[in-house]
């Protein structure tokens, strides 16, 4: 059943070893640079439970009621109803956080469609992923996703160095197996468990590998260490950088010092073929919640660069109008992906819905290469002001509080105290050491941007340009290799296919 924030705070709170700035951390859920995310948690918990977010937050199945972003998704309805939860939690926030388990439940929806891998591996590992997937829906967990190794020399194997530079089995014994190394992960110090796997294809042997594991981490376990990056929090004052001290969601490297995984958390060992196979679909499903966070992200440049626009009196202006409509560009460039890979959304191995694979990798891609640029257009329009603008101290100081409002005030309409938040807002968003931060998460928190193209074109249909231009340069069918293909639009046919009630009413 749903938790509340505060059950998720007990469940945090511990023997945990978790280090920020050299210091070991006493209560997680106070610390000045964990305890904005740990309450914005909390409060995602709490809306579950409150008559004006529930029903947009909850599904209610088999008599239980579940976290909708946990939930199995079977038809295009659950999809909408994913992304209008996800819009709906990022509005009452009021800003966007990517780390906060709906985003990554998704990647075990992955394994669950390569049951047929896992049982050649051992059938014990199929039925671990399906209790798992319903574990996390019935339990209510912040679940998390733990995917990068240090790596180390990377034109070595892992066998030719340190051995701990990736993460692998030490020993198996009757309880589990025992794992070293280490992994970095975004909000891994409070959160409550962490689908870990590898990173790379290269495991030293083309069948079997120590390094090939994949399992669920109860992130309470003995023999973790959790070592954090300084977080944005608490380094200014909220005023002056309200995202920072609002949203930064601390990174982590976790420690595996020798951690026992039980064999009932061991989603698939040793096999390559199976870490493989998660490698190359881990993202079918998540990528959609992580590429509708750019969405949000783009509102947040197309809000602050209008406003600023209008406050200055720069609305009308064609150049000024120019760079507006880039930023809807891109707005809706990200909009249409996510809108037409749940239209032509694909039924998985499995049995799920899954969202268009070449539409929802072609919007990632979009989403986050031309990030910077998007950026780079806002600053722009905000304007040098963002640099240049004295802090809120300085509006509120007796001595200076006059100057700023003479200066700062354009009418009635805009006052100094808002045009200094607007400033600020868009300092913090595009100019600050948080929004560096931010851009290079976006580039890199699912792949790097070399593997958002290989999924591009790993799932691409290239059958149809073949297929036309064969037929429109009166090619030989030598040029085939014995291949017979259509000429068709992949969307044209998965819109009126019979699985579609548009197709079998065409068919009718």
């Amino acid at each position: 059943m749903i938790r509340t924030g505060e059950e998720y705070r007990d469940s945090i709170r511990g023997n945990r070893e978790i280090y920020v700035n050299g210091e070991k951390v006493k209560d997680v859920t106070a610390h000045p640079q964990f305890k904005p995310l740990v309450d914005i948690r909390a409060r995602i918990f709490d809306m579950q439970h409150e008559k004006e977010h529930r029903d947009l937050m909850t599904v209610t199945q088999d008599g239980e009621v579940n976290a909708l972003g946990s939930a199995l998704p079977y038809t295009r309805d659950d999809w909408w109803a994913k992304r209008r939860a996800t819009d709906h939690m990022m509005n009452e926030i009021g800003g966007v956080v990517t780390r906060v388990g709906d985003e990554t439940v998704g990647e075990m929806w992955s394994l669950y469609d390569g049951q047929d891998v896992l049982n050649e591996v051992d059938p014990q590992f199929s039925k671990n992923i399906e209790n798992h997937i319903f574990r996390v829906l019935k339990e209510d967990p912040f679940h998390v996703s733990a995917n990068t190794d240090p790596k180390g020399d990377r034109s070595k194997s892992p066998q030719d160095q340190d051995p701990d530079m990736l993460l692998h089995v030490v020993k198996e014994t009757d309880e589990g197996i025992v794992v070293r190394g280490a992994k970095y992960e975004t909000a891994a110090a409070y959160a409550n468990q962490a689908f870990t796997k590898p990173t790379i294809a290269n495991w030293g042997n083309a069948e079997m590998s120590d390094y090939a594991v994949g399992f669920i981490c109860d992130l309470n376990s003995p023999n973790l260490k959790f070592i954090c990056r300084t977080g944005f929090a608490g380094r200014a004052p909220a005023k002056d950088y309200p995202l920072a001290n609002r949203f930064d969601e601390v990174d982590t490297i976790v420690i595996f010092d020798n951690v026992l995984i039980p064999w009932e958390n061991v989603l698939f060992y040793r096999h390559t073929k199976a870490a493989t196979f998660i490698r190359a679909t881990l993202h079918r499903y998540s990528a959609y919640a992580f590429v509708q966070r750019n969405l949000k992200v783009a509102d947040m440049m197309i809000g602050a660069a209008l406003f600023n626009a209008r406050q200055t009196g720069l609305e009308n202006q064609q150049a000024v109008q120019e760079k507006l409509a880039k930023l809807a560009v891109y707005r809706e460039g990200i909009n249409a992906h996510l809108t037409a890979a749940i239209t032509l959304g694909e039924t998985s191995p499995a049995g799920l819905m899954m969202p268009n694979q070449s539409l929802l990798y072609t919007g990632r891609v979009h989403a986050c290469s031309q990030l910077h640029e998007m950026m780079h257009i806002a600053r722009e329009l905000c304007g040098g002001q963002i640099c240049v603008t004295p802090d809120s101290a300085s509006f509120e100081a007796p001595e200076t509080k006059p100057w700023m409002e003479k200066y700062y005030s354009i009418n009635d309409e805009w006052v100094a105290d808002d045009r200094r938040k607007l400033l600020a807002y868009a300092r913090d968003l595009l100019n600050s050491d948080y929004a560096g931060h931010r851009l290079t998460f976006q580039l890199f928190a699912q792949s790097p941007p070399f593997a958002h193209l290989a999924a591009v074109y790993r799932n691409f249909d290239w059958d149809g340009p073949l297929a036309f231009v064969k037929e429109s340069a009166d090619l030989s069918d030598k040029v085939l290799g014995g291949q017979s293909l259509a000429a068709k639009d992949p969307a044209i046919a998965s819109y009126f296919s019979p699985a579609t009630e548009t197709g079998r009413r065409a068919a009718e």
